[in-house]
């Protein structure tokens, strides 16, 4: 049973990094948690039953277990204190679930293979060999040679690791380790094999680091150390203790980003992660977890020290462990946080680290042996009703995100029946998922909007509007409600209140009021005043549009939509002067042979002759969408909003 345990376990490990399920939304983080975490709860199920056989509890204690249970159990207790939806810490991104996974790895691994070190090791340069050889097939272009396979995956930097930068971390990790087993192996062929396919990794992970180069297909856009400070920083302002929530950065970082973001390329980005995994770690967890992450990394310091001193690197297998540890615990300094390279981590961990077996005897003083064994049963059972119960579960969220991804497929294809019922479906398989709230509160405006658009609306059309509209508005503050520090969440209701202008009485004023809250909660983003200008501007309220644009200028200086539309509404507003000032400010910030450029410079034209036909030069160009003219009634008299799609209260 030992032996299907270690099986298990291996085959979770060489699968992680190869394994992508493109019918999902996520096609490469969610299969990875999904592998890891079956082969753990297999691993899991064969060791309740040997509980059960042997009337005893075997396992082997390490000297890094306190610092990593601490750390996975402040992940926990972080989640479910701070982290506003569950999901985000357990799921998607799902960071707990992850931290609590590699701890899980650690202490199977350190169990099971505390006698076979180097099959561990061969484990995942194994894992690697495969990784770098599916590399260097789609860097051939081989795939694209093969006729129907879908198009991504002809692209030649494509990654089963989600990325280069993952990819690259994770090749030359294990790079040590395919340099430890070649040292030690005594058998040519095993020689030959391990030289060839570390000639095979370090092609690959030279590959990888070539195409993220700047202006590689594989260059990839991280936020700078100076933001992921500052993030931090104000994030521990607002939760010292235990941070923003596990799973919850990408809330930190709409709320705390300084506006000097905006000057960067990636101003539009908004990171799920930050530079670092130990800014990440500090951010979601607080003072505690970082404490705890920084306990644990210097403990490794000293072992390894100590380690050096006493001279107990005596092969080059115990080097190469080494190496590979130092490697990932440098990435966590300068890099952000992948789910590959935690697990490389504690895998590692499990390899260099010194044991001692435990032993605890279930059997009771009995004269029948199955009543001997009965706490042990009863231990194995309450494993198996756990297993099972997280098994459900886990089951439920899959099909759920799956169905979700489906109905995103059918909207494409136009088939709005399918993705309706295929979206009502994933709901309720998960509803604690704000985006599937979000993307069907999407569908019913869309709905109810294609239904407006008939000539002769009937009563039964009307009811049915009505009915689509109040859904959408219901399930845009069902996502609200799951997650009210999203900014997101409160930008998605505010445009389904914007969009039923033409339908609903009094939807403006619920638009205003929910773009203020988005803003709050993304105070330098500048497409969110833009938009809440443009509302104004709709209703004629030209002052506050005015205000909405110009600190929308203020946020992003050099953001020539943000100009163009205050020049709008100066016009609107009769001060032409200052309409001619911004437009002339939109011809420095757009390219001169772009469809914006001539559109601003036709606008320019009519300002400059003072023409009441000035408005004739609006259009949209390539990035400069004015802001749009009060929409027409579509339904008269107007529909009426019940109280229960009023806004949700702002926190």
């Amino acid at each position: 049973m030992e032996k299907i345990e270690r099986a298990l376990l291996t085959s979770g490990i060489v699968l992680l990094p190869l394994v992508f399920w493109p019918g999902i939304l996520s096609p490469f983080e969610t299969p990875k948690i999904l592998i890891v975490a079956v082969f753990a709860l297999l691993t899991l199920l064969v060791c309740s039953i040997k509980i059960a056989i042997r009337g005893s509890l075997n396992f082997k204690l390490s000297n890094f277990d306190l610092p990593v249970i601490l750390l996975a159990l402040v992940y926990i207790v972080s989640a479910l204190i701070k982290t506003p939806n569950k999901l985000d810490a357990f799921f998607l991104p799902g960071t707990a679930l992850i931290i609590l996974l590699g701890a899980l790895y650690f202490h199977l691994a350190g169990s099971l293979f505390s006698e076979h070190k180097k099959s561990l090791a061969a484990s995942i340069f194994v894992s690697g060999i495969l990784a770098s050889v599916a590399s260097l097939l789609f860097a051939s272009g081989v795939f694209a040679k093969i006729p129907g396979i879908p198009a991504y995956l002809k692209n030649s930097v494509f990654s089963l690791l989600g990325g280069k930068l993952p990819e690259a971390i994770f090749l030359i990790s294990v790079l040590p380790l395919g340099i430890a087993l070649l040292a030690e192996s005594r058998d040519l062929i095993k020689k030959i094999f391990w030289g060839i396919s570390l000639a095979v990794v370090i092609l690959s992970a030279s590959l990888s680091i070539y195409n993220m180069l700047p202006g590689k297909l594989g260059a990839v856009s991280l936020p700078s150390f100076k933001t992921s400070w500052a993030v931090s920083v104000d994030a521990l302002k607002d939760s010292p203790f235990l941070g923003i929530g596990a799973g919850n950065y990408i809330t930190a970082f709409s709320r705390f980003r300084p506006v000097n973001v905006n000057s960067s390329d990636s101003w539009a980005l908004t990171f799920t992660t930050s530079r670092s995994f130990l800014l990440t770690s500090l951010t979601e967890t607080g003072i505690i977890g970082f404490i705890i992450l920084a306990a644990l990394l210097y403990q490794i310091y000293r072992f390894v020290k100590k380690s050096l001193n006493k001279k107990l690197l005596s092969s080059p297998f115990e080097a190469g462990v080494f190496a590979s540890l130092a490697l990932t615990v440098a990435s966590f300094v300068f890099f952000p946080f992948y789910l590959t390279t935690v697990f490389l981590f504690f895998l590692i961990l499990s390899i260099v680290s010194s044991k001692h077996e435990v032993n605890i005897n279930l059997k009771t003083v009995n004269e029948s042996k199955a009543a001997a064994r009965l706490p042990a049963i009863v231990l194995s059972l309450v494993m198996i009703a756990l297993i099972s119960v997280v098994s459900f579960m886990g089951g439920k969220i899959t099909l759920a995100e799956y169905n979700f991804a489906k109905a995103l497929l059918a909207v494409n294809k136009n088939d709005g029946k399918l993705a309706y019922d295929t979206m009502i479906k994933a709901i309720n398989l998960n509803p604690r998922s704000d985006k599937y709230h979000m993307s069907l509160s999407q569908m019913d405006i869309a709905f109810a909007s294609a239904i407006a658009q008939n000539k002769d609306l009937t009563e039964s059309d009307k009811n049915t509007i009505t009915q689509l509209i109040q859904e959408g508005i219901a399930e845009a503050k069902n996502g609200v409600s799951l997650n009210p520090q999203r900014s997101g969440n409160w930008e998605n209701l505010a445009r389904i209140y914007q969009s039923i202008m033409p339908f609903a009485q009094g939807s403006d004023n619920f638009a205003i009021q929910t773009y203020t809250q988005a803003i709050a909660l993304d105070p330098v983003n500048p497409n969110l005043r833009i938009s809440l200008g443009g509302i104004y501007y709709a209703l004629g309220r030209y002052d506050e549009a005015i205000s909405a644009f110009q600190m929308a200028t203020l946020a992003k200086p050099d953001l020539a939509n943000a100009h163009y539309n205050l020049s709008a509404a100066y016009r609107e507003k009769s001060d032409i002067d200052k309409a001619i000032t911004e437009m002339n400010t939109v011809l420095t910030l757009v390219a001169k042979d772009s469809s914006d450029y001539n559109l601003a410079k036709a606008e320019l034209e009519s300002l400059q002759k003072k023409l009441p036909a000035a408005k004739t030069a609006e259009g949209t160009g390539e990035s400069l969408t004015p802001p749009a003219e009060a929409p027409a009634q579509v339904i008269k008299p107007p529909l009426e909003l019940p109280s229960e799609a009023n806004p949700p209260a702002t926190q």
